[in-house]
């Protein structure tokens, strides 16, 4: 268990910090650097079928890389929208400690999702059972004044 876990943590490390340098400018920009050149490289090889080969590779490793394009607006939309949830769990009346679970592992976030819903399952038995006594008086409280 220990073993997974320190493994679990070294690769959500390292997931943020790929996903980080992939949706760099910078990154893009070589990329679009590379495909120029295959295609500009065309006539130089005939357009042959190897090039094509080469262009479709190429068009293979664009796609792939927008997906880290795509992972890192993704990853900035979820910073911005956990500071401002963060933000209301700090000025309202809700734990603090929740501030900051996303750099947990998925794991360590499945445990406390689990204890918030038990939680939640408790409180909406204590909300059930309040609204019983109150029925129960608001019914004697009937039966008491037609008496």
């Amino acid at each position: 268990m220990f073993l997974f876990a320190m493994v679990e943590k070294l690769f959500t490390r390292i997931a943020n910090t790929v996903a980080h340098i992939a949706g760099l400018a910078p990154t893009f920009a070589v990329c679009c650097l590379i495909i120029m050149v295959w295609a500009v490289s065309g006539p130089m090889f005939g357009f042959s079928d190897t090039w094509q080969l080469v262009i479709n590779t190429g068009t293979t490793i664009v796609t792939f890389l927008m997906v880290f394009l795509i992972q890192n607006t993704q990853n900035r939309d979820g910073m911005a929208i956990q500071t401002k949830l963060d933000e209301l769990i700090r000025v309202g009346k809700a734990h603090n400690t929740f501030i900051g679970i996303e750099h947990l592992t998925e794991s360590e976030v499945e445990e406390i999702r689990k204890k918030c819903e038990q939680a939640a399952k408790r409180h909406d038995q204590k909300i059930a059972d309040a609204a019983v006594k109150k029925a129960a008086a608001q019914k004697r409280g009937s039966k008491t004044r037609a008496a």
